[in-house]
């Protein structure tokens, strides 16, 4: 559209001449100054933040280059700096106020795709995000500008340990990018990187593509609700088609009453799309030759390495561990499931327990002793309500104070911008909006996107600014927006990245936020989770639907509590399997993958039998693309997240404790060590011992 305009501006203006060409361009020019002024007079000014929201197409474009260019312009000069006139003020602080002044601008062109219902705007956002992505990439391989921060490293002359850890990061993202190397092997590397992004986008692509169906009657899916049959497309038979993802086997292996439909399903979505079987071959071996380029014995230390764990050794000690320590409880689980065996044969005949037998079970047992109707649970979840609630927690727990920017400037009209301030002091800390509810052409999922990180850099404080984006059901005639209670939790979670973001008080933006160790940025935000189970603060986020001031019930509380954490130790034995399936494929040369498979399977799942022929590294895109060699991420989190609030919260809104934490925790980012910086909050080394113990929980 925008190229279309141009064109027949270029036209009108070929089509006059002389002071009729001057006099059209004369008005062109000063209407288009005047939209610009209009709108930006329209704009509220955001004290503090750099984040530009409503830019148009052709602007984020131009701010697209703009950020290229002045880029360009930084490290041009950088790289010019003799390499005996290095100093901290040349080279280490023009990256820094580059990255600072920079990422909010980034993030103005970037998150437009995942909130604008303007095709223009999406497009024009995407191909802002490909070019700077582009740029990012050439600089990365800069080797005149590796080799001024090298020199200034080797000087030794740190001005403090931030800075020592900062320009220690810039020379190993040079360094994982093979500037260290000859020319011939950083040929190599470009190459070896070059076919695995191609095999992983084939390896995607074979499953996305994937359209097996397997045929049932309604006979063979009986325990599913009405609502699941209607969404399913039917053959000409009349059968119904079950697509092999996720969205039509989950409910079916939960809630089908016929074992042989579980079976099949659980058969065939094993075995999908088995041609991925050798491009995971390929795409390990690799990986290998990857990470030996660099330096490293395989990949999976070189995927490690910068992380909290450091090493394959200790993944593997800590997965261990875990595994044997859950051993008792989850043999319990099993010999509680087999004691059904009188119902398995009345229900569905005499046949032998699987492992696809245990989402099906599991619920049923868990709903006879918990007692849980979740459709009853709902109506005490309105939204406006858990959103106030979860401001209260945060407020009591971390000192802060919430205030909604009234007339903020946002892209649409349900989004509301929100200050956070220190309680005590007043301090503005941050910002962040809320873009909540159920939208068409919006981002489906619940998360949190960093806008601008903060940054103290030359006596100048740049604040932290983030996005929470869901999509939440909107109040309707009077009715209020109801949210499960797996929503609840997922909100809380996330608003625990909103907090952790902008309580960041880190010299640098790249230790700001987000931008943190994966091994332990989800750590605050799986603690924060944790308040959604205790009485005292349930109550402050529920109220029945049709009268806000009648909290939820104490029975109903304790029933979710149970619920969370019964029959808990067999779910986390079969993620633990696929962990260590990860970790060893991505830690051992030719490794035969059918043949670890069965050998984990029955090492960990304590004999329960495997289905035959299924293969996970043909259908298990976490092992292959995206988190390979690092799929035990999200345990290590939990446990250390558990740890925390058993030690340090047993009250649970312990404002002392929360702004310890605030202040030890959140506070540093990635300016210190994770490991330093846990064992600091805990007072000793953290333990997996609350986390074992919240798992073997016993109903």
């Amino acid at each position: 559209m925008e190229n279309q305009r141009k064109r027949r501006d270029r036209r009108n203006l070929i089509a006059l001449t002389g002071a009729g060409a001057l006099l059209a361009v004369s008005a062109n020019l000063a209407i288009n100054a005047l939209k610009t002024h209009l709108r930006n007079r329209n704009r509220k000014v955001v004290p503090g933040s750099n984040v530009q929201t409503n830019l148009c197409a052709s602007e984020i474009l131009r701010l697209a280059d703009n950020i290229v260019a002045k880029s360009k312009e930084i490290h041009d000069a950088v790289a010019s700096v003799p390499l005996d006139k290095v100093t901290y003020a040349n080279t280490i602080l023009r990256l820094a106020e580059l990255e600072a002044q920079q990422f909010p601008l980034i993030q103005s062109c970037a998150f437009p795709k995942l909130v604008s219902s303007s095709e223009d705007i999406c497009k024009a956002s995407i191909e802002a995000e490909r070019r700077i992505d582009a740029h990012i990439s050439i600089c990365s391989q800069r080797e005149d500008v590796y080799r001024v921060i090298k020199a200034f490293t080797a000087r030794g002359e740190w001005m403090s340990s931030e800075v020592k850890r900062y320009a220690e990061y810039l020379v190993q993202d040079f360094e994982r990018n093979g500037l260290n190397l000859t020319s011939t092997k950083k040929e190599e590397l470009q190459r070896l990187r070059a076919q695995i992004d191609e095999l992983s986008m084939r390896y995607i692509q074979n499953l996305n593509a994937d359209s097996t169906v397997v045929l049932f009657n309604d006979m063979e899916l009986a325990g599913l609700p009405p609502e699941f049959l209607k969404g399913l497309d039917v053959d000409d038979s009349g059968k119904f088609k079950v697509l092999l993802r996720s969205h039509h086997v989950s409910p079916i292996l939960e809630l089908c009453k016929v074992g042989s439909t579980r079976k099949s399903v659980a058969e065939s979505y094993g075995r999908r799309c088995e041609v991925n079987l050798s491009i995971m071959e390929k795409l390990v071996q690799l990986r290998h030759k990857l990470a030996r380029l660099l330096g490293y014995l395989n990949y999976a230390e070189y995927a490690v390495d910068l992380r909290m764990a450091s090493s394959s050794a200790k993944v593997f000690e800590f997965l261990e561990k875990i595994s044997g320590s859950l051993t008792e409880s989850a043999s319990k689980e099993l010999s509680m499931l087999k004691d059904l065996e009188g119902l398995l044969r009345k229900e569905e005949g005499d046949f032998a327990f699987g492992i696809e037998d245990l989402p099906y079970y599991v619920k049923k047992i868990k709903e006879k002793q918990c007692d849980l109707d979740f459709g009853v649970v709902k109506q005490y979840f309105p939204v406006s309500l858990v959103l106030s609630g979860i401001f209260k927690i945060c407020q009591d727990l971390f000192g802060l104070r919430f205030e909604e920017v009234i007339d903020a400037e946002v892209w649409h009209q349900d989004v509301q911008l929100f200050s956070v301030f220190d309680l005590s002091s007043g301090e503005l800390i941050g910002y962040f909006y809320l873009d909540l509810y159920t939208r068409e052409a919006k981002y489906g999922l619940t998360c949190v996107v960093p806008l601008q990180n903060g940054s103290w850099i030359n006596n100048t404080r740049q604040i932290p600014v983030a996005l929470l984006i869901s999509q939440l059901p909107k109040e309707v005639d009077g009715h209020p927006g109801l949210l499960r209670f797996s929503e609840v939790v997922n909100l809380l979670h996330e608003f625990g990245h909103v907090v952790h973001h902008t309580c960041n008080r880190a010299t640098f933006a790249r230790f700001s936020g987000l931008r943190l160790d994966p091994d332990f940025v989800e750590i605050p935000s799986l603690l924060l989770e944790n308040w959604c189970y205790e009485s005292s603060c349930l109550k402050l986020i529920s109220g029945f639907h049709q009268d806000i001031t009648k909290p939820i019930e104490d029975e109903i509380c304790k029933s979710l509590k149970r619920w969370r954490n019964s029959f808990s130790a067999l779910k986390l034995k079969q993620e633990i399997l696929y962990c260590l399936f990860d970790q060893i494929v991505h830690s051992t040369e030719n490794v035969d993958m059918n043949g670890l498979f069965k050998h984990l399977h029955s090492k960990v799942m304590l004999g329960l039998p495997m289905l035959e022929g299924i293969n996970p590294a043909s259908c298990f895109p976490r092992t292959a693309i995206g988190y390979e060699a690092t799929c035990y991420s999200r345990i290590w989190s939990e446990v250390f997240a558990a740890d925390i609030f058993a030690t340090k919260f047993q009250d649970v809104l312990n404002q002392s404790a929360g702004i310890q934490f605030r202040n030890k925790v959140l506070a540093p980012g990635g300016a210190k060590d994770p490991l330093e910086i846990l064992s600091d909050f805990l007072g000793r080394e953290p333990s997996i011992q609350a986390f074992v113990d919240s798992k073997c929980y016993s109903l």
